[in-house]
């Protein structure tokens, strides 16, 4: 695998990673006990710290991203393992529910 297909595949992994770590640890004012600017919403976080949701992401998309190459290295799961038809790829057989 080439260095920058590693590094998209990173980037892609890194930005999943961020979304789903995103709402993890954070808490509202009304749960942290902090008063409320008047028209912030209800669900604002008190405690957002970009830079530890930054570093938790790169760590998470690093391990991600290892997996991936190793996977595509090493062979472990492949198109023919997640194949829902059970043709194996490039037959032109249609599936039973077209019929």
């Amino acid at each position: 695998m080439k260095w920058t297909s590693a590094l998209a595949i990173y980037s892609l992994f890194w930005v999943m990673s961020a979304f789903v770590l995103l709402p993890f640890g954070v808490r509202t004012h009304d749960e942290a006990g902090i008063e409320k600017i008047p028209g912030q919403a209800d669900s604002a976080p008190a405690n957002f710290r970009p830079r530890r949701l930054a570093l938790f992401a790169s760590i998470l998309a690093g391990v991600l991203t290892a997996l991936f190459v190793v996977n595509y290295e090493r062979g472990w799961v492949t198109v023919k393992d997640i194949n829902v038809f059970g043709q194996p790829p490039g037959e032109q057989s249609e599936p039973d529910f077209y019929r």
